[in-house]
């Protein structure tokens, strides 16, 4: 494994370890909360985050060697695409799920709090990583 794909492992790690723990700590809350309905909410939040930010690090993966026109071409598409599956679904859910059933508030809470865990969890390993960027050279050293 090259030093770059340990990077992305380890980012990917440092993620997922602090969002599973409170996603599984949400969905037994919000489920003595809100009973099934609370339980249903929890758990969509929580696939939802984990794969929206996941397919982040997973992008980040596959343009590692590309040009930098390239990537940010590869981003930019992964972002609106994310962001329109993500407006798709979010009105299935509410056209097609019935309040009782998926529990909005739930759903919203635990989404937020899984995120905060998320990005507190990748930025923590980030800065871990310490990360040596080239320098460009001084006019000096020419």
């Amino acid at each position: 494994m090259s030093e770059k794909e340990a990077s992305d492992t380890t980012l990917w790690k440092g993620a997922i370890l602090p969002a599973s723990v409170i996603a599984i700590l949400l969905v037994i809350i919000m489920s003595f909360i809100n009973g099934r309905s609370g339980l249903l909410g929890a758990l969509l939040a929580s696939i939802t985050v984990i794969i929206f930010f996941s397919i982040h690090l997973l992008v980040a993966r596959v343009s590692r060697n590309l040009d930098p026109m390239a990537t940010m071409a590869l981003a930019m598409f992964s972002y609106f695409a994310k962001v329109i599956f993500m407006g798709v679904f979010l009105l299935l859910v509410t056209k097609f799920t019935d309040r009782s059933t998926v529990d909005r508030t739930s759903f919203a809470i635990c989404a937020i709090l899984i995120t905060m865990a998320w990005l507190f969890g990748e930025i923590r390993s980030f800065l871990k990583l310490r990360v040596n960027l080239p320098l460009p050279k001084r006019e000096e050293d020419k």
